[in-house]
This record gives structure tokens, sequence and C-alpha cells, in this order.
């Protein structure tokens, strides 16, 4: 076997601590009483090592995330080159800049004395974000350089620049108008949307005077958050899932369930994937795994293939709100809601938006004749399936019962279900080996570091708007300008809407619902029903470009343009956009299943 990478030997092995940690400490409690010392802190301090190895992983195979389009996809190769060296030159210049306010904070962390346990200081682990922002600013630097040591030797520089001027002006203050032009330059010519975000933080601080430590801070505090781990856990889990041969289980049950007929393999389609993006973490892995098996089943059912590139494309979003949807948990995290709490809040509405999409976007209308004669829906069949997928069936069962029933914590509950994945797709299935294992672990790292380090920016950019007051100016220009809960309820869809066609969910969430959430609370709008909505409406926003990723997703899966697959998700659009709305006026939804289960 070929040596690792440094950094994806670095994420995979944090991770799989993140495993095995939490996995040993529900082993030891009956046995001993206690478990491994500060076991929580480590794990959570882990999640910091894989963030920012995986972001530097993510860099390396191209998948930092960037808002597209403007000038990085001009027709002009000449306006392409120079947008893209623009774009990697102010990336690395912002990293570096990072790195110096990182290492501020770490300056600042020395003289704590802190320790995780067993000797380890805590700065230890929290210098791996100056030397992750480093990393990723001198590679974004070496981008495009024709020779090793030319990318090298330019990266470093615009690295050092970076370092030298941020480290020379903390504390000053520098005007802000200048920082925004460039920034607003930097994302439209294609560079990743952390350095950005974090540009931006850094450039209000520097505005205020302010020491630029809070960015990193912010960074920090999101990174180590207690129940933060749950994330790449249940992503982990679900990867294996889709890169075995679960979907293909999990399919053949739900249309013998459902029924091989034209709405037999609709409703079974939409179920399915509905349920596999819960686990995945991503509606886009979702349109990958099970794309290629559910097309030709719609297709021989009688369902035109445009509608059923549609149906798949659309219904691969609805899984945001079902358990345990990264998403879903992100939210929980940052409103400070229980976890299990909005687990059960989101599985009425799911399936309310599930039949939206159904009926009102059309995907039960009678297609063109069948081109194979498709079974009808049989016990006996269905029986064998689901013994077929018993291990599949079962994953939710592990994950929402550990953590329901008290035996488990969040955390523990998703090293639960991370490992049962593993077990069961390689002892029982034997479809999972090193090399499929190795794979998993590399794309999960890359996920949540693309992820952690555009949270950790939008939260350093989320806590300089509330230390200015913005959440409370909102909560009074909203009562001012919308008298009633449902003028706010109908402007707040439409906001929503608008915002998830132009940023990505997860900094969507920290950017947004810090904000937005003291005025809905300020209309006597629960929390929870909040975060229904919240993520109800953006679950749009995969389908809508720019940041829709569904549909580039889509376009590459079925090899169709575009703007095909765009103008086939409108009706889907509508009907999800209608459920959110019903949702959101019809709070007992939302709230009426965790009230009966957790007694109010």
């Amino acid at each position: 076997m070929r040596r690792l990478p440094f950094d994806e030997a670095i994420a995979s092995a944090a991770l799989v601590l993140m495993t095995l940690i939490p996995l040993i400490e529900i082993a030891l409690r009956p046995l001993h009483g206690r478990g491994i010392d500060n076991a929580p802190l480590l794990v959570q301090h882990l999640g910091l090592a894989l963030a920012m190895f995986g972001a530097i992983l993510a860099e390396r195979s191209g998948h930092l995330t960037t808002l597209g389009g403007g000038l990085a996809a001009s027709r002009s190769p000449r306006v392409q080159q120079a947008a893209r060296i623009f774009a990697n030159a102010s990336g690395a210049l912002l990293a570096g800049m990072l790195a110096a306010a990182s290492w501020a904070f770490v300056a600042s962390e020395l003289a704590a004395g802190r320790e995780l346990g067993y000797g380890l200081p805590v700065w230890a682990v929290q210098v791996l974000m100056p030397v992750g922002f480093a990393i990723l600013a001198v590679r974004l630097g070496a981008r495009g350089a024709g020779r090793a040591w030319v990318g090298v030797l330019t990266g470093t520089a615009l690295a050092a620049a970076g370092f030298l001027f941020a480290r020379h002006f903390d504390g000053s203050s520098l005007p802000l108008l200048p920082f925004v032009l460039w920034l607003l330059a930097v994302l439209l010519a294609g560079a990743p949307v952390f350095a950005a975000l974090g540009g931006l933080a850094l450039a209000l601080f520097w505005s205020e005077g302010q020491p630029l430590a809070s960015v990193p801070l912010s960074h920090y505090q999101i990174t180590v958050n207690p129940s933060l781990p749950a994330l790449p856990l249940f992503t982990l889990a679900g990867l294996v899932f889709a890169r075995s041969g679960a979907a293909a289980r999990l399919g053949a049950l739900f249309t013998a369930c459902f029924g091989g007929g034209p709405l037999g393999t609709v409703a079974a389609a939409a179920v399915l994937c509905s349920f596999f993006t819960a686990f995945t973490g991503g509606s886009g892995v979702t349109i990958l795994a099970l794309g290629g098996l559910l097309l030709p089943l719609l297709r021989d059912a009688g369902v035109p293939e445009r509608r059923g590139i549609s149906l798949v494309t659309s219904a691969s979003a609805l899984g945001v709100l079902l358990a345990p949807s990264v998403p879903l948990i992100m939210y929980a995290i940052i409103a400070r809601v229980p976890i299990n709490t909005m687990f059960l809040a989101g599985l009425l509405p799911a399936l309310v938006m599930v039949a939206f999409l159904l009926v009102f976007g059309g995907y039960l209308r009678r297609g063109e004749a069948a081109t194979v004669e498709r079974p009808k829906a049989d016990l006996r069949r269905a029986l064998a399936a689901a013994w077929a997928a018993r291990w599949e069936i079962l994953a939710p069962l592990v994950a929402i019962g550990s953590l329901a029933s008290g035996i488990a914590t969040p955390t523990e509950s998703a090293a639960l279900t991370a490992a049962y994945a593993i077990l069961t797709q390689a002892v029982a299935h034997r479809e999972l080996d090193w090399a499929l294992l190795r794979r998993c672990l590399a794309d999960c790292a890359q996920v949540i570091g693309g992820v952690m380090v555009i949270l950790g920016m939008a939260l350093g950019l989320t806590n300089y708007l509330v230390d200015a007051g913005i959440p409370d100016a909102a909560v009074e220009w909203a009562q001012a300008a919308l008298p009633s809960k449902f003028a706010f309820l109908l402007a707040l869809n439409l906001f929503l809407f608008a915002a998830g066609a132009l940023m990505e969910i997860y900094a969507a969430i920290v950017v947004l619902v810090p904000l937005l959430l003291p005025v809905a609370v300020s209309y006597g709008i629960d929390p929870v029903h909040f975060g229904v909505i919240f993520l109800a409406v953006m679950e749009m926003g995969f389908l809508c470009p720019p940041a829709g990723m569904n549909i580039f997703f889509a376009s590459a899966m079925f090899a169709k343009p575009i703007r095909e697959v765009a103008v086939s998700v409108l009706p889907a659009l509508l009907a999800i956009f209608l459920g959110a709305l019903v949702i959101s006026w019809v709070p007992e939804i939302a709230t009426w299943l965790p009230e009966v289960v957790g007694g109010g």
C-alpha cells in the first residue's frame, strides 16, 4: 500500500480516533464507572484537526467551495486565466492573514497552560489553525505555476506577505470600503468562499480597530463545539452506505413495497432519495449514488426521462429535515436546541414536503406506456427485500434509538452509527475493503473540512454583527415593517428562498440563524418551529443556481445540459415552496411530535 499524503493521513487518523474514543467510552462506563479522561474534549479537538487538514485535502483535490460563475466562467480564455491568477493570489494573501490572526490567538492561549489530558496542552492542538491556514495560503498561491519550485516560491511569498501585513496592522484601524471592493472582486474571480468570508470578518474588525484574534477564536469555538463531532461521523456512515451496495438493496425494498408501476416507482424514488440524503449529509451524494439505479426504473415504469431526472434531482434535497441530517444537527448546535428535539421535529414536516413534491410537482401524473411490465407491490417480495436490506433498515434505529434512549450522547450515537455502517458493509455484506474505506475516510474529511472552514469564518463574521447590535436592529425594523406574524412568515420564506439560491446551506445556517432567530422569537415563533421552516425553505436552494449544487450534480450524472435540468425542477420548486408555507403557518406540524414524546 502506497503512503498516504500527509493531509489525508492526519485527517483520516483524526476521523478514526473520533470514532474509536466514544466507542471505548461506551464500553468502559458499565465496567469501571468511568471512561477515558477528558474524552469529550479530546474528540472535540480531534474535530479541529479534521477541519484544518480536511480543508487542506479539499484544496489539493480542487473541492474547496467557490461561488463559480462570474469571471471564472468567462468564455474568454484570457479573462479566465486573469481571473484565476487574481483569485489564487488573493486567496493566498487572505489565508496568510488568517494564519497571522490564528497565531495571535494561539499566542494568547500559551500563557493559560490548559491541558486536554495526559499532559497534552490545548495550544498544541490550537496551533494547527495557523499551520493549516499557512499551508492553504502556500497551496493557493502555488496554483497554476508551470514548475513546482516556482509555485512553492510564489505561494510562500504571498503567504508571507499576507501574514506580515496582518501582524503589522493588528489592532490598527483601517478603512472598510477598499477591503469590501477587493473581496467582491475576489469572489467573482472564483476564490474560495472561506477566504472571502474570513477576509470580510478581518476587515470589519480592522474597521473598528479590534484585535484580529476574534476571527480564529470563532473558528476554534465552532470546531470544538461539543455536538460537532456528530457531523463527520454521521457523514462517514452515509458515505459507507453510499459507496457499497446499500443503495441497490434499499431500492429493491422500496420498489417492492410501493410496486413497480408509475405511481409506486415515483413514490419509492422520492422516499428513498429523501432517506438517503438524511444519512449521506449531501443531496449531491444521493444523486450520484442513486441516479444510475432509479432513472432506469422510472423510465421502465413509464415515467418520461425528463420528469424522472427532475424527481431524482428534487427529491434528493428533501432529506435535510430527516434525522440524522447534518444541517439538522448544525441548526441545533447554532440555535442551542436539543438535537433529539430537532430529530423529532423534522419527521412530520419531511413527510409533508415529500407529499407536496409528489402531488403539486406533478410527478403522480400518468406518463407514457411502460416499456417493461413492472411487478405490483407484493408482501412476499417486500419481506425478501427487507431481509436482504436488514442491516441498512436497522441503521436509523441505531442512530436515533441510542440517542433517544439515553444510552449514548450525540457524539457517541454518531460513532456507533459509523462503526455499525463499517462493520455491516465489511463483514455482513463483504462489500467494504481497505481501499474503499480509505476513499470514504478521505471523502468525508474533504466534505467536513471544506464545510468547517467556511463555518468558522462565517461565525467570525456573525459574531461581529451580533456585537454590533445588528440582530436587535433587525427585530425593530421587522416589527415596524411587518406588523403581523403571517406577513413576517411570508417575508421570511421569500428571503430564505433567495438566500438559499445564493448561499451554501451550512454558511447560511451560521450566518443567518443568529440574525433571524431573535426576530422570529419576537413574533412568538418557537425556535424549533423556526428551524424546521429555515431548513424546509433552504431545501429549495439545492435546486437554484448558483448555489444549487443538485443542478450541477444531476447535469453531470445524467449527461444533460444544466439549463435543461434547471427548467425540469421548476414545478418541484413551486411544490416545495407551498409545502414550506404550510409548515410555516401550521406550527403543530413541527412541534407536536417533540411535545408528545418529550412531554412538552
